[in-house]
């Protein structure tokens, strides 16, 4: 295996500006740069990072912590969260807790153990910030859910407001027998509903029915089949998560029913499947991208400045309307 000082000899430079080249925090001729950087490809030179990471107290990887990595949503966030690490030098240790807050601790332990350089978490509904690593000096930004802490940058999406639009413009095209299937595993989904029922009072309207579940397809489908087997079923499902659009899109085929001439559907992020079925879903989407692209850079700046007072950003959901909410 090449040595740093393999690659400086080769390069004509000494071990010293190899460092500054492969660690990028200094100024460099781009004629050494690529000199060295041709060493590196030629020798394939891959640089210690345990050593490095002893020398600076910290290593080149950074932890992500989210519910569930089946969901759409997390799965773009952990994308956009590794494109961003990986222009930084950075790599991503991903860890999916299910909701379980068991996991949650566990992988918590093993990220702080691993002695990574900082955490972007979705925590679960029982998190406590009392954990023993919320607190050590591992950086955090919270993502996705709200938290009562002033130890941590926090990246958010106004749900109440992306709530309100996606049921308004429901009862702006006739629909005001709705109900609500929310997820039940953190403050998103109460926030959410929150939006939804204040549209709904606006226009003197009442839901027909609100349901606090857990975030999976097979709870959406099981609830939307039980709604759906009343005579007098709603009008229009309004959905706090793509898992639970997922599952209630398939009841209503079971169900024979047709979107949205007897039934309306509409949810929350920007799925590939929503786009691809007949109608197209309404959805609020979410800013991804930068949603992930936000948080790692805030934590970064958490990383080179442990003392700045923490930020929390709140970003605005996008209406996309599409054919299973069209006007009665």
């Amino acid at each position: 295996m090449a040595s740093i000082k393999d690659v400086a000899k080769a390069a004509g430079v000494s071990t010293a500006t190899v460092s500054r080249v492969l660690a990028n925090n200094a100024p460099i001729r781009p004629e050494t740069r690529e000199r060295v950087m041709q060493a590196v490809a030629a020798l394939d030179y891959r640089p210690n990072l345990i050593a490095r990471s002893l020398r600076v107290q910290k290593s080149a990887k950074i932890g992500l912590v989210v519910s569930d990595i089946r969901n759409p949503f997390f799965t773009a966030i952990g994308r956009a969260v590794e494109d961003t690490a990986y222009e930084q030098g950075y790599s991503v240790l991903m860890c999916n807790t299910d909701e379980n807050p068991e996991k949650e601790a566990m992988y918590l332990n093993i990220l702080h153990d691993e002695n990574v350089a900082g955490v972007i978490f979705s925590p679960t509904q029982k998190f406590s910030t009392a954990a023993k690593n919320f607190h050590s000096n591992m950086p955090f930004v919270i993502i996705d859910r709200t938290v009562k802490t002033d130890k941590a940058d926090m990246v958010l999406l106004d749900n109440v407001s992306a709530a309100y639009d996606l049921a308004s413009h429901l009862i702006e095209n006739g629909y005001c027998n709705m109900a609500g299937l929310f997820g039940n595993a953190s403050t998103t989904g109460k926030d959410r509903q929150l939006g939804f029922q204040n549209a709904l009072e606006k226009h003197g309207l009442e839901p027909t029915a609100v349901h606090f579940i857990e975030p999976r397809i097979k709870h959406g489908y099981d609830v939307t089949m039980e709604l759906l087997a009343h005579v007098e079923h709603p009008d229009a499902i309004f959905t706090s998560n793509s898992l639970l659009t997922a599952g209630a899109f398939q009841a209503i085929q079971d169900c024979e029913l047709a979107i949205p001439n007897e039934v309306a559907l509409v949810g929350f992020d920007e799925t590939t499947w929503g786009v691809l079925v007949d109608p197209p879903i309404t959805v609020i989407a979410q800013p991804t991208e930068e949603i992930g692209r936000t948080a790692t850079e805030l934590l970064f700046q958490r990383i080179n400045e442990p003392e700045r007072t923490t930020k929390t950003v709140i970003l605005k959901g996008k209406l996309l309307v599409r054919g299973s909410s069209a006007p009665q």
